[in-house]
């Protein structure tokens, strides 16, 4: 028999609320937008026009899924002051908070699988 869970509580004066962490998993969860988090971990700041060409997807599209991601805390947008011959560049990284999303969610549910395929084989 397995020990039952008891959900972590907040701290008395978090800065999130419970909602605020849900929606950061809810926005991860949805799976453009897990392949955006999941490219800005692997290579850091990349501009939208970047994004858009390593995840073949429509300019519209990803800025779609980039606003979701970045109103709910999991990616911060930086523009570009200077205009360049394309209008004004955005870049975009995932914070820490999407990182801890994606090791301890998302990521840390497929290495579950991995074990026990490995125990189990």
């Amino acid at each position: 028999m397995t020990d039952r869970y008891d959900p972590p509580k907040l701290p008395e004066e978090s800065i999130l609320e419970l909602e605020d962490y849900l929606a950061m998993q809810r926005a991860v969860s949805e799976e453009t937008r897990y392949r955006i988090v999941a490219r800005l971990l692997r290579d850091g700041e990349t501009s939208a026009k970047e994004l858009a060409e390593a995840l073949d997807l429509p300019s519209n599209k990803l800025h779609y899924h980039l606003d979701k991601l970045v109103d709910v805390g999991v990616v911060a947008n930086r523009v570009e002051n200077e205009r360049g011959a394309d209008g004004l560049y955005s870049y975009y990284v995932a914070t820490s908070l999407g990182e801890a999303v994606m090791e301890h969610g998302i990521g840390e549910l497929i290495r579950t699988e991995w074990d026990a395929r490995d125990r189990y084989a």
